[in-house]
């Protein structure tokens, strides 16, 4: 019965997250949409539906919450060391080098903590337990992504003079929707402004699509792609996502970052987490490693329903 309990909620998460790639999927197979609808709907998720979304969540939430040292540094430390690791194994292994190499990292330990995390951990833990993945979420909205678009610009930008690099990489990041959108909301929560009602609904319409425009989008991608291509990378993606992630946060909260054992476990949990949308976003508005990296959110998603359950059932009370 405890098995049950604990499997419940994610599958009641992890179910609808399938159906929506399932619909997109079948609306691309059918010719409902066209080719070039995956990249369009892409587009409207990056430019529209993930920016207010990113912006109301900073924006909502006081920055004195936010202020966990200990677990923030036990979450982006287990982020860090999982990402080298899994950049090592993905050079030496499988040859990844430049942009394709920077998205493996990024697919490896980037959680979906907005999307399964927080209704997970309200379905677990109620209302009262849900900040770790609302701290997680803010980090990854902010900090991660605003890593990972550097990342990318240096890869991109690979072998030419470090002024003209260091002058893309800020272009990039000072004219990035996800990076400018959270930002703006921390501002807002900082400065404890009041937003229009006007403007709060409209930001709430626009970032209630993100997450199914998101999934969706994959769907219609993965539509005549073979999945099964490249096998041992996306077992490999998929290890350190679901296994070495969170094995790498536990290992850091062992040693360095002890905290109560409620806190402790959220963050091993989070960690576990399959890997988040976001990433296929990013990657598809950069054209690259987009097909890798939907097989892998489609494969940690399907597997974490195994072991986000085991670590769900020994998880403390908060």
């Amino acid at each position: 019965m405890l098995y049950v309990a604990a499997v419940e909620p994610i599958v009641n998460v992890a179910l609808p997250v399938f159906a929506v790639i399932l619909c997109g999927y079948l609306a691309g197979r059918l010719g409902i949409l066209g080719q070039a609808s995956s990249e369009a709907l892409n587009r409207y998720v990056y430019y529209f539906a993930l920016p207010p979304l990113l912006f109301l969540a900073m924006a909502r939430v006081p920055l004195e919450k936010i202020l966990n040292g200990p677990f923030i540094a036990a979450y982006c430390g287990g982020m860090a060391l999982a990402g080298l690791l899994a950049c090592l194994g993905a050079y030496v292994l499988f040859r990844r080098k430049g942009l394709p190499l920077t998205f493996h990292g990024f697919a490896a330990t980037y959680s979906n903590t907005g999307y399964m995390g927080i209704p997970l951990f309200i379905a677990a833990f109620g209302e009262a337990g849900v900040l770790p993945a609302i701290i997680a979420t803010v980090i990854n909205s902010s900090l991660v992504v605003a890593c990972a678009v550097a990342a990318a610009e240096l890869a991109q930008s690979a072998g030419r003079r470090i002024g003209h690099v260091a002058a893309d990489v800020a272009l990039a990041l000072v004219t990035n929707p996800l990076v400018i959108a959270p930002i703006a909301g921390i501002a807002v929560s900082t400065l404890g402004l009041a937003l229009p009602r006007p403007v709060v609904t409209l930001g709430e319409l626009l970032g209630a699509s993100a997450s199914p425009g998101a999934l969706f989008a994959i769907g219609l991608f993965l539509v005549g792609r073979p999945v099964a291509k490249g096998t041992g990378e996306l077992a490999w993606l998929t290890l350190f996502k679901l296994l070495v992630h969170p094995a790498a946060t536990w290992l850091l909260i062992a040693m360095f970052f002890p905290m109560s054992p409620f806190w402790a476990a959220s963050a091993v949990l989070l960690a576990a987490l399959p890997a988040g949308t976001l990433v296929f976003v990013i990657a598809q508005r950069y054209g690259v490693y987009a097909e890798r990296i939907s097989a892998a959110i489609l494969a940690s998603t399907v597997l974490s329903v195994i072991t986000v359950s085991v670590l769900i059932a020994r998880m403390p009370a908060p």
